[in-house]
């Protein structure tokens, strides 16, 4: 956000890079808003950091915060920096992206030709399908802003099989945030999505749609977002006191990122970036990581903050029904290691590994339910020893200055090690995974076995091919009134001995076709209010 680093010198600008550089980041996307009164001043310093430390930038032109970005001004700026040393290419171009904009589509047919441009754009408000028509196909790749899951759900991946599947082999630019929560009226915002485990799962997510079979990808890039929206709350770069104006000009109710690192969140990018490009990383040092909120969901009901939002056409639900009260962590290591949490001094009851991997080498992932309150204290021990140790803030039973923003923290295991996973990505499977509504049964017995089709489940670990059942011959199809979204699915559980009657059949029935996605979230389909409101209402809640 080059908003948020109005105040920035050439040293900060040194500092947040060599940081970046750190956790394997290749690129710094500059979001810039039209009319953004720092632009002219603080580029040139960007760019000039950049190319001294041997790092990259390239812009993401916002079309949403002050407005649309007239041609000709995007046109300069990319004259005066597209073909800076420092400018991010890709296959020799220059690659730009945006924050929305589609209305602007047909400008960058000219602006891709003058400036030898690679245009990937957000345009998540028309999804993948239409984003592609727009402009006459202008776009190259497509960028994702649906880092997010909705509601009371873990993430999934169904709108990345989506992008997936309209590209069609052009490619992709998939995000990965680790939390969201704002709480800024002068923006109209006040709202949180479920972050919880997300930032582990999205790291496994994109190794996965490296290897699913039944799409052709091209996830060519991940964007993480955010290093410095801390109006936002997922902020992975360090806190700067003079990089807060979003929650004075936002008029928040508290500065809820002050003394909320969330540095923490970095430690292991070498490893996953490493994964995701590669297929295959190498540990170093063992590590842990602990995150989260400092009070219980309930605590702050009067703040008028919802889960999910209104304004992106969700149902809106109460913040504890989204948020689970508990404590994350996740440890990378060579060979397994005990976890322990207190609070307040009291031990936690239940504190484990959802999740190992394979030969014990890599990311393990778990978390614990918090009650009571006090110092948070993690602990990682082999043999009786503590090896790692993190000491977090105090948990408190009323809503702090930091709302649901989280506290994020990290410590290292003394000592050196070197160690790689038995398998490379490429040559593991899904052995974990699951689905929405009709499809979670089908898709959590499949998925254990490998066939976890991303367009109908979500895998949600890897590791080495599980050994399916042995083949009964019956052939399943969809039962009736079920879409071709099943069949695949039908046809490898009932063979394999899972054939539940209320999905999948023995006989072939015409398929329907829904004139709403098998994985779309539930949405309002009518409503009302009250006096005045009650037309209102009536109208638009019909659309959502």
């Amino acid at each position: 956000m080059v908003g948020n680093a109005a105040n920035y010198t050439s040293n900060d600008w040194k500092k947040d890079i060599s940081l970046a550089r750190e956790a394997q980041i290749d690129a710094f996307a500059l979001n810039i808003a039209y009319k953004e009164p720092n632009i002219a001043s603080s580029l040139p310093t960007a760019f000039s950091a950049a190319a001294a430390m041997g790092f990259d930038m390239f812009f993401s032109f916002d079309y949403a915060g002050n407005g649309a970005w007239p041609k000709d001004e995007v046109d300069s700026l990319l004259a005066k920096y597209a073909a800076h040393t420092a400018y991010f290419k890709y296959n020799g171009k220059s690659l730009v992206s945006t924050f929305e904009g589609p209305d602007s589509a047909d400008d960058w047919i000219d602006l891709k030709n003058d400036h030898n441009v690679f245009f990937i754009p957000d345009w998540s408000s028309l999804g993948a399908k239409e984003a592609l028509k727009r402009g006459g196909g202008v776009a190259d790749g497509l960028f994702s802003w649906a880092a997010w899951p909705w509601g009371a759900q873990d993430m999934d991946t169904y709108t990345d099989a989506s992008y997936l599947q309209y590209l069609n082999g052009k490619p992709y630019m998939m995000p990965i945030s680790p939390w969201f929560f704002t709480n800024l009226p002068g923006y109209n915002k006040n709202w949180l999505w479920r972050g919880d485990s997300l930032w582990y799962d999205r790291w496994v997510q994109a190794s996965y749609n490296k290897t699913s079979a039944d799409l052709i990808d091209n996830t060519q890039f991940v964007e993480i977002i955010s290093w410095n929206d801390y109006g936002e709350s997922h902020y992975i770069g360090p806190l700067h006191d003079k990089a807060m104006e979003a929650f004075t000009i936002g008029k928040g109710p508290s500065n809820f990122a002050k003394d909320m690192p969330h540095d923490g969140w970095r430690l292991f990018l070498p490893y996953v970036i490493s994964l995701f490009k590669w297929g295959t990383a190498t540990i170093t040092q063992e590590g842990l990581t602990a995150w989260y909120r400092l009070s219980p969901g309930a605590a702050c009901a009067s703040t008028g903050t919802t889960g999910n939002t209104a304004s992106q056409l969700q149902i809106e639900f109460a913040p504890h029904e989204v948020v689970q009260d508990k404590i994350f962590f996740s440890a990378l290591l060579t060979s397994e290691a005990t976890i322990s949490v207190t609070v307040g001094g009291v031990p936690q009851a239940g504190a484990s590994w959802t999740y190992k991997p394979d030969d014990h080498i890599g990311i393990y992932h778990g978390s614990v339910p918090f009650s009571g309150t006090g110092a948070v204290v993690v602990t990682l021990s082999r043999n009786g020893a503590t090896i790692a140790r993190v000491d977090g803030k105090a948990i408190e039973s009323v809503c702090t200055s930091s709302l649901y923003n989280a506290w994020v923290g990290s410590a290292t295991v003394s000592g050196s090690v070197y160690a790689s996973p038995s398998l490379s990505i490429s040559k593991q499977a899904c052995v974990n995974g699951t689905g929405v509504n009709n499809f979670a049964g089908l898709c959590g017995f499949a998925c254990e076995y490998g066939y976890c089709p991303a367009t109908a489940c979500t895998c949600r670990q890897m590791g080495k091919a599980v050994k399916e059942p042995p083949a009964t011959g019956v052939i399943g199809y969809p039962i009736s009134g079920e879409s071709a979204s099943y069949s695949g699915l039908c046809a490898y559980n009932c063979n394999h001995g899972y054939c539940p009657s209320g999905a999948c059949g023995t006989t072939e029935v015409p398929l329907t076709i829904p004139d709403v996605s098998d994985f779309s979230p539930p949405a309002c389909r009518a409503g009302t209010g009250t006096g005045a409101l009650a037309g209102l209402c009536s109208f638009s809640c019909t659309y959502g």
